[in-house]
């Protein structure tokens, strides 16, 4: 058994026998985590409506996600609108950010609403069957992955996956709005 010392120079006590050590997350990670949940919380109260853009990325029974690197979860591709910005211009916008992506013609999808951290944030949601990608991302991105729609990551968010779960069904494309 290591001594006191030692574990107080570890900072932590040593794994139990019979037991594997806790996974650990990069401090980089941990951090853009923490900022992120500031930023939410701040938005909440200096822009509590907000209008932000995802786009369904559809290719031969596959669909285009995003990961960020301060989340744990896979997404449409999308984002906030900026200034005197369409939605059609944002949709654009984001996928070539996101994921190096051209984009053909979009059809709106649906527009849904979500309450997080006492905000209002609405999401207008394309479709695009035509589109070319790179992959290139920026920084805010950690992975970009085609995925088949019978077989979606676990850790999609999930009105992400309800989104794709709505393009397989399509008597609900009929009505596309409510909660995100």
């Amino acid at each position: 058994m290591p001594s006191r010392a030692g574990v107080l120079a570890a900072g932590r006590p040593p794994p139990q026998a019979g037991t594997s050590p806790a996974p650990t997350i990069s401090m980089k990670h941990a951090l853009l985590k923490f900022l992120y949940f500031i930023y939410t919380r701040w938005l909440a109260i200096v822009q509590p409506i907000s209008l932000g853009v995802r786009v369904l990325l559809i290719r031969d029974g596959k669909v285009l996600l995003v990961k960020h690197t301060y989340q744990d979860h896979w997404y449409l591709v999308g984002g906030g609108l900026k200034r005197h910005e369409t939605l059609e211009e944002a949709t654009r916008r984001e996928a070539r950010e996101e994921a190096g992506a051209e984009l053909g013609a979009l059809t709106l999808f649906g527009i849904y609403s979500n309450f997080p951290v006492g905000r209002n944030d609405n999401i207008a949601v394309f479709l695009c069957e035509d589109f070319t990608y790179t992959g290139e991302h920026d920084r805010e991105i950690a992975a970009v992955q085609l995925f088949p729609m019978d077989a979606l990551p676990d850790n999609i968010a999930p009105g992400n996956r309800r989104r794709v779960e709505d393009y397989l069904d399509n008597a609900k494309a009929r009505n596309n709005f409510g909660h995100w």
